[in-house]
């Protein structure tokens, strides 16, 4: 639990008993390889922090065809269906597991207690949320304004685990690209 007792410190700046108190509330749980955490059209009920492993979330194309990644969570990342969780939605997102995972997770009636122990819960929460949409913010301005070059280089720089763990067909999803054009990129960025 020291892990995300860590990760709430610092991220929250919550201390003291009230740290532990919260950290109580997320349990440990374990994803074997390819197992599902959430599938589309399931509701979202808990929010989970990656102790370790790799998590990947996608959707299909309209055609059904062919998969899309969104997102490729690691280690010290939150991870839910955010629009799902928040507004009891169903979900419109797959979250698998690329690897074994350990997460802690919490559940929505845990999360909505957190203002039992934490007078400012709905100022931090708000916080959280804005870092939640600055994340996305920044994501859609790469995908829009980096070249292909630039996008691998910057999560080179930023995750560069991510390509000893992870398939490079779904990072190329997650970078808007094809697995050539990865793989290419990535030789001429490496050599």
């Amino acid at each position: 639990m020291k892990e995300i007792e860590s990760y709430i410190e610092n991220y929250f700046g919550i201390k003291g008993k009230n740290l532990s108190s919260i950290a109580r509330l997320f349990n440990n749980t374990e994803l074997q390889k390819n197992d599902y955490l959430l599938k589309i059209n399931q509701y979202a009920k808990r929010i989970h922090f990656v102790k370790t492993g790799y998590l990947r979330v996608f959707a299909y194309n309209a055609t059904g065809e062919k998969e899309i990644t969104q997102w490729i969570s690691n280690e010290g990342m939150f991870l839910t269906d955010l629009s799902s969780f928040m507004f009891n939605t169903p979900s419109r997102w797959n979250i698998q597991a690329i690897s074994d995972c350990e997460l802690y997770t919490i559940s929505k009636e845990d999360y909505n207690s957190i203002g039992n122990y934490i007078d400012n819960w709905s100022e931090l929460e708000k916080l959280f949320i804005a870092k939640c949409f600055v994340t996305i913010e920044n994501r859609v301005f790469g995908q829009l304004s980096m070249t292909a070059d630039e996008k691998v280089q910057h999560l080179l720089e930023i995750n560069p685990k991510i390509f000893l763990q992870v398939p490079l067909q779904y990072i190329a999803s997650m970078l808007g690209m094809t697995p050539e054009t990865l793989s290419r990129v990535r030789r001429k960025l490496i050599s």
